[in-house]
């Protein structure tokens, strides 16, 4: 197997194995990397596929990715990551109505979709930073489920410093509660007064000191890191085998806020697998929604929402998509991100737009539709519904009976998380709240304790440098 390099969106780095990709994060010009070419299974080769385990279906699509030497390792870093998961099948797909089906990506140990990537990407790291004797400080941002899946994966890697940053009561009280259980040097979530795009910007700002990143080796665990997207593509195939891949298609509704999700969906359909359509499933704050309408992609004020893991105006993973509608042009890339660093906004052409729309169907679900469709999919088919998921579920509805996709095909529903971590949106919706899994209710329990800062790079970076072991 031919060992796949990689290179910046934005132009300046190129050659890279996915070892110095994995460390890195994010790319010195600023850029977010991808392969240099894309892996295709052929359509003998997914029939091979289709009835495999999840562990072994993991070693499989992430193989290609890979350099020899973690290859040789692969199966067993898969199967160390997805057998403590709390689930015979890992992914479990429902039926919810007709063609409508959810996947389940909640049997992690933080009940979120973000374990499925996380967990793995936490032995990688610990495999490749022992090998090469390495210390490293990890700074992320989070929306919610990102920061506690973090924090539990990497809680006793000893090799990483972690710190997550999260923006100061925006997230709901269970995932602020699953971040700073777990406190200590070197490894702890600090309460930022902003919002998630302010947290995010603080993490690029940080990555952009480049005399800062090299002294500390500084690496990322969000979505920009692409190792953090590889793991993700795997339930795409999972899910899709499952309704009768390779040989029929099937359609994804995927909730998203950060573009990360989806476009693993994207990496999926470029890797051979048959989907469809992807359903863009925005909430109130639709960026990506008002973009896939109109060519505009504009920033605005972030709305506090009943799904407030998606409470973003910038999609920082929207940058590889982009690169790759306009033909992996760097240039044109740069003068996009440009314009939208220094106006906010940028604006494709119509024949670009277009592109886009063969590629994705969009739509936007405020918070009176997730109240609605909760209650709606509880009561028709009596199943429990956590508001991002709701949002995925109402978009995936709405884009069936509009002819927006083909009714015909299957189409499935990524429920990303518990709908214990929401109790206060599901009282709202049905009156009542869900039970909490054990393991969270243990979570509940435990003490809180986390540092308030200001969003002041030089403060943060100073608390960072100096609670690190």
């Amino acid at each position: 197997m031919t060992e796949i390099k990689y290179l910046s969106t934005r132009g300046q780095e190129s050659n890279l194995n996915f070892e110095d990709v994995l460390l890195s994060g994010l790319a010195r010009d600023g850029g977010l990397y991808l392969p240099d070419t894309w892996p295709r299974f052929s359509n003998l080769e997914l029939n091979d596929m289709k009835e495999l385990d999840y562990i072994s279906l993991a070693e499989k699509i992430i193989s290609p990715f890979v350099g020899k030497e973690i290859r040789s390792k692969l199966y067993e870093m898969c199967r160390e990551t997805y057998s403590n998961f709390d689930h015979e099948e890992v992914v479990p797909i429902k039926n919810l109505d007709g063609n409508l089906y959810v996947m389940e990506l909640f049997y992690g140990p933080t009940f979120a979709f973000k374990d499925y990537a996380m967990q793995f990407l936490a032995n990688v790291f610990d495999y490749v930073l022992k090998q090469k004797k390495k210390k490293i400080l990890i700074v992320g941002a989070t929306s919610g489920d990102t920061g506690s899946a973090a924090l539990e994966a990497f809680k006793k890697n000893t090799n990483v410093d972690l710190f997550i940053l999260f923006p100061n009561n925006k997230v709901s009280s269970i995932q602020q509660k699953q971040m700073t259980t777990i406190f200590k040097k070197g490894c702890q979530s600090l309460a930022i007064e902003t919002d998630f795009d302010g947290c995010q910007s603080i993490v690029k700002s940080l990555f952009s000191d480049l005399n800062f990143k090299d002294e500390v080796k500084l690496s990322a665990i969000n979505s920009i890191n692409w190792a953090r997207l590889i793991p993700q593509v795997v339930y795409y195939f999972y899910g899709a085998f499952k309704l009768g891949a390779p040989n029929k298609k099937v359609n994804f509704s995927v909730p998203t806020g950060n573009f990360g999700n989806i476009f693993a969906g994207w990496v999926a359909k470029k890797m051979g697998l048959p989907i469809n359509n992807l359903i863009c499933a925005s909430n109130q704050n639709d960026i990506l929604t008002r973009f896939f309408d109109s060519g505009t992609m504009e920033r605005k004020s972030v709305e506090e929402s009943y799904s407030p893991s998606m409470d973003i105006q910038v999609s920082s993973n929207f940058e590889r998509l982009l690169f790759e509608m306009i033909g992996r042009d760097s240039e044109a890339l740069n003068f996009y991100m440009d314009r939208f660093e220094k106006n906010k906004k940028f604006n494709v052409d119509r024949l670009m737009l277009k592109k886009f729309n063969n590629e994705f169907v969009s739509l936007k679900v405020p918070d009176f539709e997730i109240i609605d469709e909760i209650k709606n999919t509880h009561d028709k088919s009596n199943y429990l519904l956590d508001p991002h998921s709701a949002v995925g579920v109402r978009a995936a509805k709405t884009a069936m009976f509009e002819g927006r996709v083909d009714n015909k095909i299957p189409l499935i529903s990524i429920a990303c998380a518990h709908p214990a971590k929401f109790p206060k949106v599901i009282e709202k919706s049905l009156n009542f709240s869900p039970e909490n899994p054990y393991a969270l209710e243990e979570v509940l329990k435990r003490r809180e304790k986390f540092k308030i800062l200001n969003n002041e790079i030089n403060v943060i970076k100073s608390y960072i440098t100096n609670n690190m072991r």
